[in-house]
Parts: C-alpha cells; structure tokens; sequence
C-alpha cells in the first residue's frame, strides 16, 4: 500500500510539473509573439505569393479584429476565396467550375479562423484543456518543445516551439479527409517585427508528396479596411 501511495504521488507531482512547464511555455510564447499588442490593433494586411508545381500565386489576406478575414489568391486570373464576415464563412473556388459562393462548413470556419492573427489560441487551448507536452525534438538542428494540441473535430497538431525564441518553427496537422487520414507539415522562418506584429515570411508545407510555398512580402498594420471587403456578393 504504501508503495502504491508513492506511486501515485509521483505521478500527480509529475503532472503538476508539466502543467506549469506548459504553462510557462505558452506564456513566453505569448510575449516573444507579442500576441497581447496584436490583439489591441484594428486591422492587419499581409501580401505574398504562393508556389506550388512549378506555379507562382499571388495572395493577399485581409483581417480585422476581432474575427474578420478574407485569403485571395489568383490563379490564372482568377480569385480564389476564403472569407468569414464575422458571421459566416464561404469559399469561391473557380478552379471547381463555379464562381458561385458556397457556405463554409463550421469546420472550415474553424480551421479558416486559425490563421487570424488577434486570437491567442495557444492560450485558448490551454484553457480549455487541449494542450499536452509531449518532450522536446530537434527542428533544423535546433531544440524546441513538442506540444499537442487536440482541436475541433478531432483533428491533431503537433506544434514545435523553438526553446530559444519561443517561436512556432513547425506544425504537423493530422486530420481525416475523405475517409484518409492526412498529415500535413509546414515549416516557419523568417519571423520579421512590423510595427509589433511578429510574422514568419516563409512557411514550406508538405503532405502527400506536395509542396507547398508561401512567401511574405509586405505586412501592413492598422490600415484603412471597410466591412465590406470580407462581403461575398
């Protein structure tokens, strides 16, 4: 019995420690990523381009606090959308056939909503209990945290905190799409500090044998940005 007792303290002890690992983790985070002076500002514009298969993309994305956002990207002289209003999320997709708007699953808002930058959601999944450290692993020869994340709809993302600068260097998202189950990595560099707001310029993504770039190339702070903008007509 008395083993069994310390046994169990062990392991609550334990637990107490990685809690407050992660915790402070998630708070340096915050602070290298300035995330609490990103979440004061009005709006925030980024333009770059995207690479894939030998194709070049422009894309510019739109976002004002606290949760609009609109991703345009031109293929062929043509825009693709993603956009949520604040209300509702939808896609326009001529590559499909169709220019027509098509309403965004809660899942596709939910995983659009992620990219918008005046939401702490490290810290939201810490909250609410969706964080688990899970060890540390080298990216680019450089030691950085593991941190699971379990998010909506039972999609996995490992995240991978340098232990130097406290940025996101890597993510590997593992979700099920069309009864497959896919895991797509994406690699961040460059972080650049404009106006407070720290970005990483370059993110190389990778899942089922294609790659993807997307370079930044201008980000722009508290500019101009009616609602309209984030309208699908």
């Amino acid at each position: 019995m008395k083993k069994l007792i310390f046994i169990m303290a062990g392991l609550i002890i334990m637990s107490v420690i990685s809690a407050q690992s992660l915790d402070e983790i998630v708070k340096k985070y915050t602070e290298a990523n300035k995330l609490d002076h990103v979440a004061s500002l009005k709006t925030i514009k980024i333009t770059g381009n995207m690479s894939m298969m030998g194709m070049e993309m422009p894309m510019v994305m739109f976002m004002k606090n606290p949760n609009k956002i609109k991703l345009v990207t031109t293929f062929n002289g043509q825009d693709m959308i993603q956009a949520f209003d604040g209300e509702k999320g939808y896609v326009v997709s001529p590559m499909t056939g169709s220019t027509d708007p098509v309403e965004m699953t809660p899942e596709q808002v939910n995983q659009t909503l992620r990219s918008c930058m005046f939401q702490n959601f490290m810290n939201s999944y810490l909250k609410n209990g969706q964080l688990a450290l899970a060890g540390e692993e080298n990216v680019n020869d450089k030691p950085a945290y593991k941190i699971k994340a379990t998010i909506e709809g039972g999609a996995v993302i490992d995240m991978f905190i340098d232990k130097s600068s406290y940025f996101l260097v890597k993510t590997s998202t593992t979700t099920s799409m069309n009864g497959m189950t896919v895991t797509m990595d994406s690699y961040l560099s460059d972080y650049t500090d404009t106006s407070g707001v720290m970005i990483p310029m370059k993110t190389s993504n990778s899942a089922q044998g294609m790659d993807i770039l997307i370079n930044f190339t201008k980000v722009e702070v508290d500019v101009p940005m009616q609602d309209s903008i984030f309208k699908i007509k």
